[in-house]
């Protein structure tokens, strides 16, 4: 259900042909690296956290640790990331596939500057078996990002 829903929100955009399924698990950093034959840093890993707002993604280079330092002082908070049962209640994706396409309302999409180093990213797709390829330009549409932040190190 939510790679049928990412893969319709990626539709929107003309950026369904872009989208790889795998015959194999794509559910960490490193499996979707060796998935789609790139380095780790290049998989776009989607993180969730919890805010007094609610929930906010922070689609960050898959070799970036988040700063808890710069989290606080972009966010004004501790960084809290959502725990394994609540990341498909609060963003509509299971752990393994969340990604910043079709998520639920109200959700706050944010792209760190750790992924600029990369033409290209590979995001997952709503599911622990799928992702897809990217330009900056293709995935902040597509994401609907509330902004590029600088929290990872």
């Amino acid at each position: 259900m939510a790679f049928e829903r990412a893969e319709e929100h990626l539709k929107q955009f003309g950026l369904e042909d872009r989208i790889m399924v795998f015959d194999t698990s794509s559910a960490t950093v490193e499996l979707a690296a060796e998935a789609v034959g790139c380095e780790p840093a290049r998989i776009a890993k989607t993180l969730s956290f919890q805010t007094g707002d609610g929930c906010i993604l922070i689609v960050a280079a898959g070799d970036a640790r988040i700063d808890n330092k710069k989290y606080k002082a972009q966010f004004h908070t501790k960084a809290k990331m959502l725990s394994f049962e609540e990341v498909e209640e609060l963003t509509g994706h299971t752990v393994g596939g969340v990604c910043p396409f079709g998520v639920k309302e109200g959700v706050t999409v944010y792209l760190d500057e750790s992924l600029r180093r990369f033409e290209k990213v590979y995001p997952a797709c709503g599911s622990s078996n799928s992702a897809v390829e990217l330009t900056f330009p293709e995935l902040e549409r597509a994401s609907g990002c509330e902004a590029w932040i600088d929290v990872c190190k």
